[in-house]
């Protein structure tokens, strides 16, 4: 029998391993563009000392290039917030709106899933409540790699969609929308200590996958933090020792996640900010009828590729968001069509 905390160390082990490799990608990458825009610079004053045309369009075609090697390093500093680099645990919740509402959440945890593909992080669904029909009521999802959680909490609020339901005999334009929520995984002692007096312990059968012991056996496991009535479950897990341990990482990342939201919202208020991620208050809205866009709230960034980001191409989204954060950019507002 493995010992006690074992994934948890397992976890540990992985994080550093991929932290430590990180830190020395970016070492690596900021000296060789110092080393590269040296070489440039003498590269230029040797053109303008001879008058030379093709050595001066060849300054500017590496001065192109190391631009955008810049502009992609610049890009990692995006993500120098607290618990930034830590994996992160996504939360879709279906709003009003029935089997269209399940099926669009359904549409979001693919996208996400490709999205993390192509930054080849690790995925795993931990628990799930199927829709009546298609999709999902509620999901979670795991998302392991080197900053997740950086890049995902711009996703946290409200997704809107607007089509043409396949769910509607009579094919009428329908909107709808899914809850994003996203948390840090943590391990074990960082920061929040959880009290087991404040929180009730419940164990269910599960009705996910995980082997044929599955739906024999109250493998499930649900937390509830009473204080703060924050309510996090595992049911995917092999065993109730490794649901357990998973939902305890998802408490103490909800934990920490409140408190980095009431100081974020203080921030807000200073700035006078009054959109908050809660119902009617869309971060995003992807319309795929009469026409098709996907328009961010917050930047005014926005895209005819629906296909695209729905198969996973948020980056340019994602990184709007995150440099209007850091640069303490107001809110654009504004909206797509609401009819």
């Amino acid at each position: 029998m493995l010992a006690p905390g074992f994934w948890d160390d397992q976890r540990v082990a992985r994080r550093l391993a991929r932290e430590a490799e990180g830190l020395r990608e970016e070492l690596t990458l900021w000296r060789e563009l110092t080393t590269a825009a040296r070489d440039l610079g003498e590269l230029f004053e040797l053109a303008e000392s001879e008058a030379d045309q093709g050595l001066q369009d060849e300054v500017s075609a590496k001065a192109a290039l190391l631009e955008s090697d810049f502009e992609k390093a610049r890009t990692s500093l995006l993500f120098s917030g607290e618990y930034a680099d830590a994996d992160a645990v996504v939360t879709l919740q279906a709003g009003a709106g029935g089997t269209e509402a399940c099926d669009w959440t359904a549409i979001l945890l693919r996208a996400y899933m490709r999205w993390a593909e192509r930054h080849s992080f690790a995925t795993e669904i931990v628990d799930s409540t199927e829709g009546e029909g298609a999709g999902y009521r509620s999901v979670v999802l795991e998302i392991r790699g080197r900053n997740a959680f950086g890049w995902l909490r711009a996703e946290r609020g409200v997704h809107r969609l607007v089509r043409i339901s396949p769910f509607d005999g009579q094919k009428r334009r329908q909107t709808t929308f899914a809850m994003f929520e996203v948390i840090p995984e943590v391990e074990d002692g960082a920061e929040v200590t959880l009290n087991w007096d404040e929180i009730r312990v419940d164990t269910y059968r599960s009705s996910g996958a995980g082997g044929q012991h599955v739906n024999k056996t109250e493998s499930a496991v649900r937390l509830t933090h009473l204080p703060t009535n924050s309510v996090v479950s595992s049911q995917n897990q092999r065993s109730q020792m490794q649901n357990r341990e998973t939902a305890e990482r998802m408490l103490r990342g909800k934990l920490i996640e409140l408190k980095i939201r009431a100081r974020e919202d203080e921030l807000a208020r200073v700035r006078g900010e009054t959109i908050s991620a809660g119902w009617g208050n869309q971060i995003r809205s992807y319309v795929l009828h009469p026409y098709q866009m996907v328009k961010d709230h917050r930047t005014g960034s926005q895209t005819s590729d629906t296909v695209g980001v729905l198969d996973g191409d948020f980056d340019a989204l994602i990184l709007a968001e995150l440099e209007r954060v850091s640069t303490g950019a107001p809110l654009a507002g504004g909206s797509v069509d609401e009819e």
